[in-house]
C-alpha cells in the first residue's frame, strides 16, 4: 500500500450533510426500528463514522473503488462492526449490491463526489500536477487505463475531445499536437513532464489568470480515465429509484460537469408533468420528489479557511414523496 501517513481528510459539510439525512434516518427507525444509508463515496469513512455515532439503529453500506481508502475507512470505523458493510465497487453498481444482500429499499444515499484529500495528497498517485509522481490518477488501481495509458493510446481528435469537455480547454488542439509529440520522443512519463508541457502550450496572456494552467488537464485526464461523469449519470438514479418514500439523497459536487448531472435529475425528479395551466394534477404525472434544499448551497467560510478545496463545492438534497 501506499505511504498514506501523510493523508489527511476534513470531510466538507460533515454536520449539515448528517442534519439533512436525519429526517429520513429518524423516521425509518420509528417505523421500522432500523435504517439503511448508502455511502456512495466512503473515503476515509468520516461521514459513515459520524452517521453511526449519531444513529445508534442505522447501518451503512459503504462504497468505494480506491482499496488504500477502504483500508484506512476500515480503521476509522472499525467499533461499529457488522453496522458497517464495506464494498469495493464502483458506485453506480448499487443496485446489483442491494440485489446481492436482499435488500429492496434504502432510507438514504450519500454522495462526496470527486477525488479525495487522500488521492490529492499521496504524491505518487499522480492526481496533482504540483507533485511529480507517475501518470496514473486511477482512483481504483486494481483495475482501467492509467492516465499515461490514455495519452499515449488516444489519437488527436479524442485528445482534444476529452481535454474540451472535461477540462473546458480552450487551447485543447495546441496541447494534444505538444502530447503526440512529447510522447513519440518518451519525454511524457511523469506528471511534472505533462504540467510543464501543458504550461508551455498555452500563450503567456491565458497563463497569467486562473490558476495553474494544467488544472483543466489535468481534471479532464482524471475524469477520462475515471469515467467518474458516466458513472455518475448511472449512480444518481439508481439511487433515487432505491429509495423509500421519505428517504432522501444528499449530493456535494465540486466541479461544473458533475453539479450540472446532479441539478439535471433532481429537476426532472422534482417537476410535475401535468402540463401547466390545469387546474389539478393528472394521475401518475406529480413529482415523487421535492426538494430539500432549493437550488444548492455552498460550504461556510470556516470549512473553506479550513479547508481550501470545499471552496467549489456545492451541495444538493432531494427528499423522496410518492412511491
Amino acid at each position: 500500500m501506499h505511504d498514506i501517513q501523510q493523508a489527511r481528510h476534513i470531510p466538507v459539510a460533515l454536520n449539515r450533510c448528517i442534519d439533512l439525512l436525519a429526517p429520513a434516518i429518524e423516521k425509518a427507525i420509528e417505523l421500522r426500528g432500523v435504517a439503511v444509508i448508502i455511502d456512495a463515496t466512503l473515503g476515509l469513512g468520516g461521514h459513515t463514522r459520524a452517521l453511526l455515532e449519531r444513529f445508534p439503529q442505522a447501518t451503512v453500506i459503504g462504497f468505494d473503488r480506491d482499496l488504500d481508502a477502504i483500508e484506512i475507512a476500515r480503521k476509522n470505523v472499525a467499533p461499529f462492526g457488522e453496522r458497517l458493510t464495506i464494498v469495493h465497487r464502483v458506485y453506480d453498481q448499487i443496485p446489483e449490491v442491494l440485489a446481492e444482500r436482499g435488500i429492496e429499499m434504502i432510507d438514504g444515499a450519500l454522495f462526496d463526489l470527486g477525488v479525495s484529500s487522500m488521492q490529492l495528497d499521496v504524491a505518487d498517485r499522480g492526481f496533482a500536477y504540483s507533485q511529480d509522481a507517475p501518470l496514473d490518477m486511477r482512483m481504483d488501481q486494481s483495475q482501467g487505463l492509467t492516465a499515461k495509458e490514455i495519452l499515449f493510446s488516444y489519437d488527436r481528435n479524442s485528445l482534444i475531445h476529452i481535454l474540451r469537455a472535461y477540462g473546458d480547454e480552450k487551447f485543447a488542439p495546441r496541447i494534444a499536437d505538444n502530447i503526440i509529440a512529447a510522447r513519440d520522443s518518451n519525454q511524457l512519463e511523469s506528471t511534472k513532464q505533462l504540467a510543464d508541457l501543458v504550461k508551455e502550450s498555452i500563450p503567456a496572456p491565458a497563463r497569467r489568470t486562473g490558476g495553474n494552467p494544467a488544472k483543466r488537464t489535468f481534471q479532464a485526464l482524471r475524469i477520462e480515465v475515471n469515467q467518474e461523469l458516466a458513472t455518475l449519470e448511472s449512480a444518481i438514479p439508481a439511487a433515487m429509484e432505491a429509495l423509500v418514500p421519505g428517504g432522501r439523497i444528499v449530493v456535494m459536487a465540486y466541479q461544473s460537469l458533475e453539479d450540472k448531472i446532479v441539478k439535471n435529475f433532481f429537476t426532472k425528479a422534482c417537476t410535475s408533468t401535468t402540463p401547466r395551466g390545469l387546474p389539478v394534477e393528472l394521475p401518475n404525472t406529480a413529482a415523487k420528489f421535492s426538494y430539500v434544499i432549493t437550488g444548492s448551497e455552498s460550504a461556510t467560510e470556516v470549512e473553506i479557511e479550513e479547508n481550501p478545496r470545499a471552496q467549489s463545492m456545492r451541495l444538493r438534497a432531494i427528499e423522496r414523496v410518492a412511491a
